[in-house]
């Protein structure tokens, strides 16, 4: 190799190692969301969890752990305005044998919690489960938590979800009449006291505010099946989309991008994934989600 063959070939590396770094670091930067599809709720639940890393790395041995499904109204697993029992008990015994101590589950119900919680069929299917504590709201344990958020500058959040180890985020896919739809985002009322109603005001700045102080660990959006109208309470079965999905990611901007797919929706349709994109809690751009299908 001559002295200007030398100079060239090192000239055309300067050249293309930032382009080469701006590929490697876009791949790295893709957010991993994971989609699982089958008759079997259980196992489809598993496999969506395995292809994010499994439960074990999440739950480590000794955790608490708050699994928080939608169980706020007063319907049948059929009429999918609640996340599904079996998909629930999965995530449970998932977080049970990866050494979790205790799994609390909860929801601050908009129907009548003890009505809610037996319809739902997620009551009965925990039922005797050892470690497993599924009990209604204590309104004692609402405390005022500072947000400093963009509209919410404090908030009642519920102090078992803040103080877990490991909060789990379990919403079913679901159409809203407000926010267009119910995800993960939009799950986190469940873990709010207060007067939910004047969020309304500002409802996508508002759970922006407070995802941003109660981040979900894992987001577990099931979509076995889904709600396209008349939600979040739903009612009719007419309304129901039966899609056999879970869908697993660390990112819940990410997740709930996906999930929004399921409705023939874009993620820029939904003003809550917008704006906690915006805040830096996930990616919504579906060409930088990595989707995997277990």
């Amino acid at each position: 190799m001559n002295r200007r063959t030398f100079i060239k070939g090192a000239a055309a590396t300067v050249f293309l190692a930032p382009v080469i770094a701006r590929e490697v670091l876009a791949a790295q930067d893709k957010s991993l969301v994971a989609v699982a599809e089958g008759v079997n709720y259980p196992a489809v639940t598993r496999r969506a969890i395995n292809a994010v890393g499994g439960m074990k790395r999440y739950v480590k041995s000794g955790d608490i752990v708050v699994v928080k499904p939608n169980m706020g109204w007063d319907r049948t697993p059929e009429q999918a305005a609640n996340s599904h029992p079996l998909v629930v008990r999965a995530v449970v015994e998932e977080c049970l044998a990866a050494g979790a101590k205790k799994v609390k589950v909860f929801d601050y119900t908009c129907n009548d919690p003890r009505r809610c919680y037996i319809n739902s069929g997620i009551e009965k299917a925990l039922k005797g489960m050892r470690g497993v504590e599924c009990k209604q709201i204590e309104h004692e344990r609402f405390r005022m938590t500072t947000l400093n958020g963009q509209f919410l500058k404090e908030w009642e959040l519920y102090d078992e979800a803040l103080s877990a180890n490991v909060f789990i985020n379990l919403p079913i896919a679901k159409h809203h009449g407000l926010s267009k739809l119910s995800l993960g985002l939009k799950n986190i009322m469940g873990v709010m006291g207060g007067n939910r109603g004047f969020t309304h005001r500002n409802l996508a700045v508002a759970l922006a505010d407070v995802n941003s102080r109660l981040k979900s660990h894992l987001t577990i959006i099931d979509a076995t099946r889904i709600l396209t109208a008349h939600g979040p309470q739903g009612g009719n079965l007419a309304d129901v989309k039966v899609l056999n999905k879970v869908i697993a990611s660390t990112d819940i901007v990410a997740a709930d991008s996906f999930a929004t797919t399921l409705f023939g929706m874009k993620p820029s349709d939904i003003a809550v994934t917008v704006a906690a994109h915006k805040r830096g809690l996930g990616q919504m751009e579906l060409s930088r989600i990595k989707l995997v299908r277990a």
